[in-house]
């Protein structure tokens, strides 16, 4: 049993250590990274979906610095977020758990517990759908959150590691 615990916690740690995130990159064969699709003219849906190494927060920015590009290359200049969503799983990791038990003819007794999953991981998905618009960007209303393109560009490439930045 001690040999279980201490197996699964270098498997932890080994996965922290290695852990990098997804590079921000449409999506790969395993579905990590950005997808869009058109719904309509002026309507997007727009995701990032990150590997367990990846944060929600960067998972969130990353599906706006889509939108925000997307605008671009169509020729908008302000988008309006008209629904969004993060959905989290966990994946992986190792339940570890210890029991003990006893008993006499007619009497028994039994302990147990668990520690929980132990190197699991969270794999988070960001989901937009968007609205573009060209011109002056409109005010903030109860229709949703509106963004200036460019502005979203310049801040979020601000905060990204600079190999990631330069594409």
């Amino acid at each position: 049993m001690r040999r279980l615990i201490i197996g699964a916690a270098a498997l932890a740690l080994a996965a922290c250590a290695t852990a990098v995130g997804t590079e921000y990159a449409a999506a790969d064969r395993a579905g990590y990274g950005y997808a869009s699709t058109r719904i309509e003219g002026d309507r997007f849906r727009v995701s990032f979906a990150g590997d367990g190494a990846t944060p929600a927060s960067v998972v969130e920015d990353y599906a706006l610095l889509r939108a925000a590009e997307i605008a671009l290359e169509n020729g908008y200049d302000w988008f309006r977020v008209v629904g969004r969503s993060l959905d989290e799983r966990e994946k992986g990791g190792v339940g570890i758990g210890a029991g003990v038990g006893g008993g006499g003819r007619n009497v028994g007794v039994g302990v147990g517990g668990n520690i929980g999953k132990v190197g699991a991981r969270k794999f988070y998905t960001s989901n937009l759908e968007v609205l573009y618009g060209k011109g002056a960007k409109p005010e903030g209303d109860d229709r949703g959150e509106v963004y200036d393109a460019r502005s979203v560009i310049e801040t979020i490439r601000a905060r990204m590691p600079a190999a990631e930045s330069a594409q």
